[in-house]
């Protein structure tokens, strides 16, 4: 490793605006979003296009500098942060953001991992066009971490995670060279899918620098919704009762708990729940519609109704307009910002089959609160695809950073104790990053851990894409 060897090379081959160096340049980039993982860098890198990003890679390869990628910088498990050594580079694709093309005909739209993911909405919006991915981060976070984590979201129930909306990569390689595989094909059964590889790999395998990704028709209207339901059970049955009757019609389908809520209105009181008395479970449905706004709203109104009177629903707001459906999407979107302002609080991004998820939600709950009597648990999600963010906050008058200190790994080990026993995801959309990085191999199991080591070591032999996230260094 030759760090100062490295840096020359660097400066040889970039301007001197595309380097930083000094303390205060680097520090927004040396932490993670949620302010739990700080680092330090030899330099942060802004290639503007995929060939200088290639010869940073081939820098890093010959003089033996380890590289984190980073997007928007928004991910929530630490896969962008740096390690503490200072000798890592940081390389933010910001700047590499074009749209190269937008296909209207094949209903697929190029662009570059540093896009934004609002960005990229707008651009397909403006042909009549609906890019679907859709996070509370859009406004920030960037492509190709949407991609390279995998990225969930609001929408997934119709359209799937950022997997199932990407149709081709291109990618640079731990040795610097450039695979091209934008192609915008629903079908190209030929070998292996590289493209599946390196989606949800978080920079250890290879740099997404560009993506097809597909487009779909901009719905006629879209009708959101809140329903008050008593039970898991109920809310199951109403979702089921949704896919029954709307098939495809049906986009987003969130749950939050009463506890949730109740965070939320306590730090932002213009928040208060509009459903009254604050339910066990109240859920937003979004229902999208081609056909017309008639046709919509009566088919919302028809399977509501039918919900109230097989007692799975007790009550339920139809939005009247744009405005108030926006109030009901902020106020499930403010419950994350609700945990920040009350303290942080251990977070726990989860999937489990809904078949088994009243039993996992009452069984992990109760061995909760029966350790730790007074523990908030703020349990809300994508219910439609079974994605829990199941977190855990310390008593009310309860030191927070003191409780989490004392307890984590107690509260991971029982939450994700009960996650296996039910058959379920210790990460459903955020990724493993360095937060699960010791999780992984019980979860995975072993065959599975080691095959993806392999493959790691098959690819990046000289461990310099992202070291010590997803895998540890010395996972063979």
């Amino acid at each position: 490793m030759n760090p100062s060897a490295a840096l020359s090379a660097f400066q040889a081959r970039l301007k001197s605006t595309q380097i930083l160096c000094t303390t205060d340049d680097m520090a927004p980039f040396l932490c993670d979003w949620r302010k739990r993982y700080f680092g330090n860098a030899l330099a942060v890198l802004l290639p503007s296009n995929t060939p200088e990003l290639a010869e940073i890679v081939q820098i890093c390869t010959e003089f033996g500098i380890a590289l984190v990628p980073q997007g928007g910088n928004t991910g929530l498990c630490g896969g962008a942060t740096p390690d503490q050594s200072g000798t890592q580079v940081v390389v933010s694709l910001k700047r590499m953001n074009q749209i190269r093309g937008l296909d209207i005909d094949n209903q697929t739209i190029t662009v570059e991992a540093g896009c934004v993911l609002q960005t990229i909405q707008e651009a397909a919006a403006a042909q009549d066009l609906l890019f679907p991915l859709s996070l509370g981060a859009e406004g920030s976070c960037c492509i190709g971490g949407n991609l390279a984590t995998n990225a969930g979201g609001t929408n997934v129930l119709r359209y799937g995670n950022a997997r199932d909306l990407c149709l081709g990569l291109e990618v640079v390689t731990a040795q610097g060279k450039i695979w091209n595989g934008l192609r915008g094909l629903r079908k190209d059964n030929t070998g292996y899918d590289l493209r599946d590889l390196f989606i949800g790999s978080e920079g250890t395998l290879g740099i997404i620098t560009a993506a097809v990704l597909k487009l779909y028709p901009m719905p006629v209207c879209q009708w959101t919704s809140l329903v008050a339901t008593p039970s898991i059970p109920a809310t199951i049955q109403l979702l089921n009762l949704f896919k029954q009757k709307a098939t495809a019609l049906l986009t987003g389908f969130e749950m939050m708990t009463a506890e949730s809520l109740a965070l939320t209105e306590k730090q932002f009181p213009q928040m208060r729940n509009p459903l009254g008395e604050n339910p066990p479970f109240t859920v937003l449905i979004e229902f999208s519609d081609h056909e017309s706004e008639a046709h919509a709203r009566n088919l919302v109104e028809s399977i509501l109704a039918e919900a109230l009177e097989l007692g799975i629903a007790s009550n339920a707001i139809i939005a009247s307009s744009i405005a108030q459906a926006n109030t009901f999407w902020q106020m499930r979107e403010h419950i994350t910002l609700a945990q920040a302002q009350e303290g942080a609080n251990l977070k726990h991004d989860i999937t489990i089959p809904l078949s088994a998820l009243d039993n996992f939600i009452s069984a992990t709950d109760a061995v909760l609160r029966a350790k730790y009597p007074q523990v908030r648990i703020i349990n809300f999600g994508h219910l439609g695809d079974g994605n829990l963010h199941y977190n855990v906050a310390a008593p009310v008058g309860t030191d927070s950073a003191i409780f989490n200190q004392a307890n984590e790994t107690s509260v991971h080990d029982i939450i994700y104790g009960m996650v296996e026993k039910f058959g379920g995801s210790i990460s459903a959309e955020h990724g493993i990053g360095q937060l699960k990085l010791h999780d992984l191999r019980a979860h995975k199991g072993a065959i599975a851990h080691d095959l993806m080591a392999t493959i790691k070591t098959a690819l990046d032999p000289l461990n310099i894409l992202n070291p010590n996230k997803v895998l540890p260094t010395n996972a063979n």
